[in-house]
């Protein structure tokens, strides 16, 4: 293999970073764009090729939409001493921040020939595929798993056995992002 392509995914992986709704710019990303880093969601691994990854692309309007239903949501669930205004203001700015947000969903296989397990690691290898193009395309990203998730399907129609798994939100930036220390391999490794 061409070790050019060695140093451009080794790049990628280290400098794949989460990046948060408010560092985002307002700047379009294209349709093109977003199909590709689902078009690469979907070249995860997959047991018995089940292909568990669901995803509903939130733009435009919908965004005003999914950030009045997590507001009013959370109100309604967490009332009193749970309640937290800043989580509520939080729930209802950050879908507006992002250019585009999706709900990531998994669809368990109906014969359930492999464990649930599985197909949620389906998804989340697919999720890493979506940070790593997003990198590639200077877009800053992030997996929400708010406890409202649960109720997405009151937002977005959903099939019988599909689940959200959280909220991807993209969206483009220009501040610099420190990256975060990692612990050296040494730590986590042992050669046997």
């Amino acid at each position: 293999m061409d070790s050019s392509y060695v140093k451009i995914i080794n790049e990628i992986i280290h400098n794949r970073k989460s990046v948060y709704p408010k560092n985002y710019i307002d700047k379009e990303i294209s349709e093109l764009v977003i199909k590709q880093v689902l078009e690469n969601a979907c070249r995860a691994p997959t047991h018995k090729l089940t292909e568990p990854w669901r995803f509903k692309v939130i733009r435009g309007n919908q965004r005003a939409e999914l950030s009045n239903f997590l507001a009013d949501k959370y109100k309604k669930l967490f009332s009193g001493e749970n309640f937290s205004e800043s989580k509520y203001k939080s729930l209802q700015q950050k879908p507006l921040l992002a250019n585009c947000i999706i709900a990531i969903n998994m669809q368990r296989d109906p014969a359930e020939r492999i464990p649930e397990w599985e197909e949620i690691a389906s998804v989340a290898m697919a999720v890493q595929n979506m940070y790593l193009t997003c990198t590639a395309y200077n877009i800053g990203c992030y997996w929400s798993t708010p406890k409202l998730k649960d109720c997405m399907n009151d937002f977005c129609e959903m099939a019988e056995g599909e689940k959200c798994l959280g909220l991807f939100y993209m969206g483009y930036y220009e501040k610099e992002i420190p990256s975060i220390k990692r612990a050296p391999l040494k730590d986590k490794s042992n050669w046997l």
